[in-house]
């Protein structure tokens, strides 16, 4: 297993404007990533209408870039209207990626999100069969339990503090550099 910063790709947050980012790297990824990341079969369509809503789940996105391309992705979604008690992530890397250390980066910055929110219980669910979501589950101390065919995962974060929250927003001002300079190229390809 080789380690996320040999790779050449950078982690960052998507902005709302970058939802076809994500429609496209879902639509990418094969069967068997699709059918754990969403624990069934989905169709190309599905799949369309669920990136369409990324901006109205009020959720956080985070992405593994290489260059423009987006090749992976982790989301927290907050359970309810406001950003309370609980949440949910879930995350899914292309086939070529997987096994290279970027689901655990991911996977370690929505925790962080999640603190810095003040969400006291981050609950990831995935089928039973899917080992490497249960490894990422375990390497970060989530409780998982068995229940009705899929793995509930549990973890706690630590509150909030002032080295979670400078740490967000320096990689916040980074990414929104990133997202502005990718949207100028691509302005400037469409000239």
């Amino acid at each position: 297993m080789s380690d996320q910063h040999q790779l050449p790709g950078d982690i960052r947050k998507l902005w709302p404007s970058e939802w076809p980012k994500f429609r496209d790297h879902l639509l990418r990824l094969d069967k068997a990533s699709r059918r754990m990341r969403f624990a069934h079969g989905v169709s190309d369509s599905f799949i369309e209408d669920y990136a369409a809503r990324m901006v109205d789940m009020s959720g956080i996105v985070y992405g593994y870039f290489e260059g423009p391309e987006l090749r992976a992705a982790a989301e927290l979604k907050k359970l309810g209207d406001t950003w309370g008690r609980e949440a949910e992530a879930a995350f899914s890397v292309e086939q070529p990626l997987q096994e290279h250390g970027i689901g655990t980066e991911l996977m370690g910055r929505v925790i962080r999100a999640a603190r810095n929110r003040g969400v006291q219980h981050l609950c990831l669910s995935c089928l039973a069969e899917n080992g490497k979501m249960r490894a990422i589950a375990a390497h970060f101390g989530a409780e998982l339990r068995f229940e009705y065919g899929e793995i509930i995962g549990e973890i706690i974060p630590a509150g909030p503090n002032y080295f979670s929250i400078l740490a967000e927003a320096v990689e916040d001002r980074f990414g929104y550099m990133m997202a502005v300079l990718d949207l100028h190229n691509r302005v400037l390809k469409a000239a």
